[in-house]
């Protein structure tokens, strides 16, 4: 797992290892914490085959924050866009994990591996499990990616459909 100074040294970078990031709050002894930039709500079923050309995630609609940036969520799953674009190395790949202040409050991150060489702005799913719903503003830092070391860099890296996705 890269460490603090290794991801100071990594934003410095080019291109940096996460685009947009403000150190002094994002920055973190394990890695680097991301903002939250959108929600939108999933409005059709989704389907998952056996092949990879038979695959479709459910359809979405943005969630409009009010004039003060705050989403009011109810109970249920959304996804949520992060503020951050990452540009993963081949020598590197990353796990993203929620912040406990939202666990705390009974609201999930689920984030997937982010494979080497990958670039783009990482989507992740947000399950608010409190029945009393969840308040949450643009802007807030909701989800730490940590970051590891391959043991020898990848040859061809991330090319799959995602790869530059919301950049």
């Amino acid at each position: 797992m890269l460490s603090r100074e290794e991801l100071r040294a990594a934003l410095a970078g080019h291109p940096p290892l996460v685009e947009g990031v403000d150190v002094a709050s994002q920055l973190q002894p394990n890695g680097i914490d991301l903002r939250l930039d959108r929600v939108q709500r999933l409005t059709s079923p989704a389907l998952l085959g056996s092949a990879d050309a038979v695959r479709e995630p459910s359809a979405r609609e943005d969630l409009d924050p009010d004039g003060d940036g705050w989403w009011d969520l109810h109970q249920g799953a959304y996804v949520i866009g992060y503020r951050e674009k990452v540009n993963l190395p081949p020598d590197l790949t990353a796990l993203l994990r929620p912040r406990s202040s939202l666990l705390r409050s009974g609201v999930a991150i689920h984030g997937a591996v982010w494979d080497a060489g990958y670039s783009g702005r990482g989507e992740g799913l947000l399950a608010v499990m409190n029945p009393r719903g969840y308040r949450i503003q643009r802007g807030a830092r909701v989800a730490q990616l940590v970051f590891f070391r391959l043991s020898r860099p990848t040859g061809e890296g991330y090319a799959g459909r995602y790869q530059g996705e919301n950049a």
